[in-house]
């Protein structure tokens, strides 16, 4: 991935970090929000800030928090957007590499492609368990149509831990041993 889109990404968190940063010593009155610096911080962090608030406060959050949130998921968008294109360029390099590789290849590239997108669902899976969206969330709904057909019969054998549920990363484990085998199958002699 070209440092450009890295450090863009950068960019933007220093530059939301910026933005709470404002924010937050005009709300503390660190800042006068009536003075010129104030009033000027006020206009170019307000129209950031109010979304975040308001949603924040739908949510049944606090909006003294939207600056921190603001940050973080500032962060979390970047690295998803960096970790997406990365999946895609070495995705397409792989292709390319079908292309010209004949049977073997093509099946090398199906194997491949399986495995990143189960292995990204299981990501989704449990990532959106630990903001407590499940099965029936509309978002997180494909990860579980792509992923329960493996750890539902893991989950039967693997028992959890208190409130940690062990199967998905035992299917990570498992998914990532099948995928080595089928690739190790397809090389010469």
């Amino acid at each position: 991935m070209p440092a450009v889109f890295r450090y863009t990404v950068f960019g933007l968190v220093v530059l939301a970090a910026l933005v709470a940063l404002g924010s937050w010593l005009v709300r503390t009155r660190r800042v006068s929000p009536f003075g010129v610096f104030g009033r000027g911080l006020r206009s170019v962090t307000d129209p950031i800030m109010r979304p975040v608030e308001r949603r924040l406060v739908r949510m049944g959050g606090n909006p003294v928090h939207a600056g921190g949130w603001l940050v973080v998921l500032t962060a979390v968008a970047g690295i998803v957007l960096l970790s997406l294109a990365g999946w895609l360029v070495s995705t397409f390099q792989t292709a390319q590499a079908a292309a010209s590789g004949g049977p073997r290849g093509t099946f090398r590239l199906i194997v491949d492609l399986a495995y990143r997108i189960l292995f990204a669902a299981l990501i989704v899976r449990v990532i959106a368990a630990w903001f407590g969206m499940f099965r029936y969330s509309r978002w997180v709904r494909p990860a579980y149509i792509l992923t329960d057909w493996f750890v539902e019969p893991i989950r039967r054998v693997v028992p959890p831990l208190g409130a940690f549920d062990l199967s998905p990363l035992v299917a990570m484990f498992a998914l990532s041993i099948l995928r080595q085998i089928l690739l190790s199958s397809l090389r010469p002699g």
